[in-house]
């Protein structure tokens, strides 16, 4: 007999269709990260189903199932990584040339349990488990921690990671920090830092408090760095996009008419977005990935996932 969940997937793909974003999974799975490989799609979302990275899979990017049971990222973890409810958000998975897989992800610090740090854990399988690298991959806590790591590779081979700088978890001083996207450059091994960090883009009076959940692709020689801004509990949350003709830019928001790509309100198969964010662009520019809120009201029924096909080219991004 199938599984519950294997039930709700059904029910939602039963009418794909690439004219508007598609919900493949009612349950909460926040922060989706795609990636195609040999063995089929697959996403990685926030700590939930029980477990700390959960797992879905997919043959033709319509119809999914949550691959029950499956921790990515079980464990043990490094000393700088908070030992009892380590507390893991955002991860996101690259193949190097090894044909090994790295996972990045982030979670709550020893030194400070009110905020995370980004690693990464290395697998010869996609589906895990990943064994964590003993060193953090950046560990900014004076400046709020980071969150949000996303794996990149250009197209002369060199392997980045973007992530934010979580400025937003000092808010409580009555200050607006800032909460920069940074580019780390890394060695062949996708792991380890080359050199320092360099900032992307910073939130703007338009962006509320943050700009946060970065991903990178690149296009006929145009970068896109989409990312969502406002509160993820809100039906302000969006994704937008900027862009540049260099990896570590200088880059531009795109503004309307083009962007915001994705906000509240905007149609799906089962009716009005809300608080749509946290996405993820499929390394070759044709698909994209976001959390929404289940209701389309608010954050307490969950965020489920949305897919689409899209169209990337001119320095702008369109839901096909």
């Amino acid at each position: 007999m199938p599984s519950m969940h294997a039930v709700l997937l059904a029910l939602v793909t039963a009418t794909y269709t690439l004219a508007e974003p598609l919900q493949v999974i009612n349950f909460d799975f926040p922060d989706p990260a795609i990636i195609h490989t040999e063995q089929g799609y697959y996403a990685f979302g926030t700590q939930s189903n029980g477990v700390l990275v959960p797992v879905a899979r997919s043959d033709d990017f319509a119809s999914w199932t949550l691959l029950e049971g499956t921790d990515a990222l079980p464990g043990p973890f490094p000393a700088w990584v908070q030992a009892d409810i380590p507390n893991i958000w955002a991860p996101d998975v690259i193949q190097r040339d090894d044909g090994n897989f790295v996972l990045y992800y982030s979670a709550t610090s020893s030194d400070d349990n009110s905020k995370h740090c980004i690693g990464a854990a290395v697998s010869p399988s996609i589906e895990g488990p990943y064994t964590p690298e003993a060193n953090a991959l950046a560990c900014p806590l004076a400046e709020g921690g980071a969150i949000d790591a996303a794996g990149f590779r250009d197209t002369d081979g060199t392997h980045y990671v973007v992530y934010k700088v979580d400025g937003n978890s000092l808010n409580g001083d009555g200050t607006l920090h800032p909460t920069p996207i940074l580019l780390q450059q890394l060695d062949v091994d996708a792991v380890t830092p080359v050199g320092g960090p360099v900032q992307l883009i910073d939130r703007e009076d338009a962006d509320g408090p943050l700009v946060e959940a970065p991903s990178l692709i690149v296009v006929d020689g145009t970068y896109y760095l989409s990312f969502s801004s406002n509160m993820y509990d809100s039906l302000l949350y969006d994704v937008s996009y900027a862009t540049a003709s260099s990896v570590a830019g200088p880059y531009t928001k795109v503004g309307a008419p083009d962007a915001p790509l994705l906000v509240s309100g905007d149609g799906s198969n089962v009716g009005p977005l809300g608080g749509p964010g946290g996405a993820d662009l499929l390394d070759d520019g044709t698909k994209i990935a976001f959390h929404a809120f289940i209701d389309g009201q608010g954050i307490g029924s969950g965020r489920g996932v949305w897919v689409s096909d899209i169209q990337v080219g001119g320095g702008v991004i369109t839901i096909a």
